[in-house]
């Protein structure tokens, strides 16, 4: 077999045996080579090339496979979501980076199935192979030896595991650089965020001391690590508090939305490449958002290793998020070493939510804004509301008010918007509690009928 027909002769054999015969032909056709191969994993190669610091050039003897993908914004939300993917989720698909286009191919961009490419690098010329096998990209390499081919594969791995003013997003099964999210969190400050008493102040404490405590915890011979729970309802700062410390304590920050993949394969091999990624990016903050839905009966006691088994986890300061703390198993939360500390996030009192009315208030134009004696008002009326609802009390006003500026003064129509708000949070909080309500033989209770009854959910007279 020689190398020009070499790829389409391999794709003949059944996928269990493509790798081993790929592996054995290229030994083969190149007995003075170097030969190594693995999974893409780290290995960035289109990245680290489009970063400059390498040329690839596909080779002509054989036929090299893109897939061109449009990235216009309305396309590229239904396109790559039904593949499982991010629209904000550049240079990545299954794992293999995306080609960057070229000025005159404008929202459109590449990424190789199968591809034989040739490399130059650091004055060395290598032959990497790419192909897509069982919906997981595989590589070899060629070098004239062995030191040059393990360095440059070294090299690589170890670029696309540095994290340079960006955060590094786990969701369907892969890692992808975010720039809404890094954006986000640029913009999110503690100035911006109010907490009730010193809890913004402890939190910030918390991990910046921890961070320059490196020397005493390994002087002390305790392990340099760190757990820490946001918990309480949703709505009360958690994820602000969450983007607004990644800003302050320019760590790295790797944030995971869903250990699940597209394809429904196991979760434990998505959790195993979350925390190998944190260990090569440590010392580094490791965002678990909604913990409750991440960590299931099923994937909980693998997850429980890897936070706390062998591993040292030296450096990782695992920062999750829960608005349901009773559906986290008590193994995680009670366990000392895992979460640590746990800072409550609750419904902002009156001096918080007079803090953050006059906050608002103060960004408005001078005609929408509430008076003094206004914002006092609303401040009292808002009992119960989070601070979701106080930021939806402010924006539906501003919309009522333009809708129709001859209805009154902010003060009045934001006072009749605190009306409708609580009624929405009555109605959302009666229809979230329906499975909890719900008895062994499927019927509700009298107590939570009668709630349902009142607010228009059910009809009276059953």
């Amino acid at each position: 077999m020689d190398k020009e027909h070499l790829i389409s002769e391999i794709l003949l054999l059944p996928q269990a045996a493509i790798e081993y015969h790929l592996s054995k032909q290229l030994a083969a056709l190149f007995p003075t080579k170097a030969l190594i191969e693995g999974d893409i994993g780290n290995f960035d190669i289109q990245g680290y090339a489009a970063a400059g610091l390498c040329t690839l050039t596909g080779r002509t003897f054989t036929y090299n496979q893109a897939i061109t993908y449009w990235s216009g914004r309305e396309m590229e939300m239904m396109q790559w979501q039904h593949m499982g993917i991010h629209p904000g989720q550049p240079m990545i698909i299954n794992g293999m980076p995306m080609l960057p286009p070229h000025s005159s191919e404008k929202n459109t961009a590449d990424t190789f199935r199968k591809a034989w490419l040739e490399v130059q690098w650091q004055g060395s010329e290598l032959d990497v192979l790419i192909m897509l096998s069982n919906d997981m990209y595989h590589h070899w390499i060629l070098a004239d030896t062995q030191e040059i081919a393990r360095g440059f594969f070294a090299t690589v791995c170890e670029w696309s595991t540095e994290i340079r003013g960006e955060v590094l997003v786990f969701d369907n099964g892969g890692w992808y650089k975010d720039e809404h999210l890094f954006r986000d969190i640029k913009n999110a400050t503690f100035d911006n965020l109010i907490l009730k008493g010193s809890l913004k102040q402890d939190i910030r404490d918390d991990i910046t001391q921890f961070f320059a405590a490196r020397e005493t915890y390994e002087e002390c011979g305790v392990p340099w690590k760190r757990g820490i729970l946001f918990v309480g309802p949703p709505g009360n700062g958690k994820t602000h508090a969450v983007k607004a410390l990644i800003n302050s304590i320019q760590q790295p920050c790797l944030y995971v939305k869903s250990f699940r993949t597209p394809h429904g394969g196991p979760d434990e091999m998505c959790i195993s490449q979350v925390f190998d990624r944190a260990r090569k990016s440590a010392p580094c903050v490791l965002v678990l958002e909604d913990l409750d839905s991440l960590v299931t009966s099923q994937n909980r006691s693998f997850f429980l290793n890897e936070l706390d088994g062998f591993a040292a986890n030296i450096g990782i300061v695992a920062l999750a998020t829960t608005n349901h703390p009773e559906r986290l198993d008590p193994a995680i939360v009670d366990r000392p070493s895992r979460f640590d500390r746990k800072y409550p996030f609750e419904l902002p009192e009156l001096s918080e939510r007079r803090s953050y009315i006059t906050l608002w208030n103060s960004t408005l134009k001078p005609v929408l804004r509430l008076s003094d004696e206004g914002m006092e008002n609303i401040s009292t009326q808002t009992e119960e509301f989070s601070f979701a609802y106080l930021k939806e009390l402010f924006l539906s006003s501003m919309m009522r008010w333009i809708s129709n500026t001859q209805q009154g003064s902010m003060d009045e129509v934001m006072a009749g918007q605190v009306s409708v708000l609580r009624e929405q949070m009555v109605s959302s909080s009666a229809m979230s509690e329906m499975p909890d309500q719900v008895d062994e033989q499927s019927h509700m209770s009298p107590r939570f009928m009668t709630r349902m009854i009142r607010h228009g959910h059910l009809r009276g007279g059953m």
